[in-house]
């Protein structure tokens, strides 16, 4: 999914200066943004408190939405570099096309995982034949320096690792967690989970303690280390923790998102993660001028364009709040 906010800001993410050390409880509001004429998402990350989570660099969460007298989700063909994106569904299908050919409907569940590399642009859309709620989280990896320039690649997983305990079914999307493993690629020390919990459910999640983490609420009522936590808001969680404890005062969704914490400063602006101001500027005459990112054929409609680039210049940073 891309940003779609037409006058995109540069975001400084990254350096461990900023990383909690130790457990905390953090909760973060969304900021509201538009996607296309008529959807909404939620953006947790980046956020005015917190920028990363581990290589967790993007967070959107929307709906459930009824889109069933609606075109539902239709984002044009946009760019990507440096980073992975992960597309998750609760409710609904996205039809995603891409540069390399790749054409997939992900459904609930399936985990959808396209590696941009140096260099790859995609779609995303309802199909024209499709559910009636749309419910979903889009986010992002930020690749590492040895692993940004790799070759662009899509990867569909249908059938992923579940860790059960009562009252809880974990769905693994990226990375570790409890001795099970995603087939998803991962580039960094990472965990991303699907957390389903039943009405009364009163358990505790192992964790890597050198991990920073995070829990994002897609539906329900859920207290995360005792902390509520209401669908569209994410709890940071800072890292030194062995377990987490989960309640569930009704059937609720969660997804928690977890990693070492990201040594490296990047540039995040608009669809893009570079290291310099001259990376950013060459993806953005690269894209309008039709070159590198490849053509998404088959999406009825024009590519986006880029925004203009701010007056000031860009600059890599830590994780700065």
């Amino acid at each position: 999914m891309s940003n779609l906010e037409r006058e995109a800001v540069p975001s400084p993410c990254g350096g461990r200066g900023f990383v909690v050390a130790e457990p905390v409880r953090e909760l973060l509001s969304p900021r509201h943004v538009k996607l296309g004429e008529s959807g909404e998402v939620r953006r947790l990350l980046p956020n005015l408190g917190r920028r990363m989570v581990g290589a967790w660099c993007f967070v959107d969460h929307y709906g459930p939405d009824d889109i069933a007298d609606e075109p539902g989700m239709q984002v044009p063909p946009h760019p990507h570099m440096g980073l992975q994106t992960v597309s998750w569904l609760h409710e609904g299908e996205v039809l995603h096309r891409d540069s390399t050919g790749s054409l997939q409907t992900i459904r609930p569940r399936e985990l959808g995982l396209m590696t941009s590399g140096r260099a790859i642009s995609h779609s995303e859309e309802s199909p024209r034949s499709h559910a009636r709620f749309l419910h979903g989280a889009q986010l992002w990896v930020a690749l590492p320096d040895g692993h940004r320039h790799t070759e662009p690649r899509f990867e569909h997983h249908a059938d992923l690792p579940v860790v059960t305990a009562r009252g809880l079914e974990a769905t693994l999307v990226l990375g570790d967690l409890d001795g099970a493993t995603s087939p998803g690629t991962a580039y960094t020390p990472i965990v991303g989970a699907d957390l389903a919990l039943t009405r009364g459910a009163d358990v505790r999640l192992p964790l890597e303690p050198d991990f920073e983490y995070a829990v994002l609420s897609m539906s329900g009522e859920a207290h995360v280390d005792g902390v509520p936590v209401l669908p569209g808001s994410m709890l940071y969680l800072g890292c030194g923790r062995g377990e987490l404890p989960l309640r569930a005062e009704s059937d609720a969704g969660l997804m928690l998102l977890g990693g070492e914490p990201f040594g490296e400063e990047l540039i995040m602006f608009w669809n893009w993660i570079g290291r310099s101001q001259e990376e950013i500027e060459q993806a953005r005459r690269d894209w309008m001028e039709g070159t590198r990112f490849g053509e998404v054929k088959g999406y009825d409609g024009p590519p986006l364009p880029a925004p203009e680039l701010p007056p000031v210049p860009l600059k890599p940073r830590g994780r700065t709040r």
